[in-house]
């Protein structure tokens, strides 16, 4: 369902911010499109898995897994998305974190050695995320709802390396930003992730 915003609200501010990144990466991936006429590679050579995985034991313990599946749009633009989950439990209290998220990737430099001759085929990459996680009430102060669990959707934007392994294969180096991070704290700002694509 589409809703539209009629204010000033934080919330609709966020949307014409997300639509208007989306945009900008449409009209910049056209252009490249129209300066380059090559043929699209088959379905099966753009698509693409991944995700990154958390581990940390001790006094919290906190385990993360978040596979993705994507696709190359076009030769600099990728969609992905795929589930989340998240196990944390410290001395006094555990809880589990699931949910979905959803990316738009815009390679803006494809080799940054044809900029700096460092020796690596490292590319720069801009990133949109949305994320919706189900957070369990009892574990976080003045839950929205009287429930047991209620849902948090934050936009997440920034960008990263991506270093090539192999023909199809990377590890990917991101630092995003939560836009509408609320008073939860479920997201260090920034949040620094390293994810591993195939």
């Amino acid at each position: 369902m589409i809703h539209y915003c009629y204010n000033d609200s934080f919330r609709c501010k966020m949307q014409k911010t997300v639509i208007t990144f989306l945009l900008l990466i449409a009209s910049f991936s056209m252009t490249l499109a129209q300066e380059t006429r090559e043929e699209a590679p088959p379905l099966k050579e753009r698509l693409f898995f991944g995700g990154n995985f958390g581990l940390q034991f001790g006094t919290i313990t906190d385990i993360q897994v978040s596979p993705v599946i994507g696709l190359w749009v076009l030769p600099r633009v990728a969609v992905a998305a795929g589930p989340d989950y998240r196990f944390y439990k410290d001395r006094s209290y555990r809880t589990n974190i699931y949910g979905g998220k959803a990316y738009v990737q815009l390679v803006v430099l494809k080799n940054i050695n044809s900029v700096i001759p460092i020796g690596a085929n490292t590319s720069i990459f801009l990133q949109m995320e949305d994320e919706v996680l189900s957070l369990e009430s009892a574990y976080w102060k003045n839950p929205p709802v009287f429930s047991n669990r209620f849902y948090l959707n934050t936009v997440l934007g920034g960008m990263g390396l991506s270093q090539q392994l192999g023909r199809r294969s990377s590890i990917d180096f991101s630092v995003l930003w939560a836009l509408n991070d609320s008073h939860y704290g479920v997201y260090n700002n920034p949040e620094i992730r390293i994810s591993f694509i195939f």
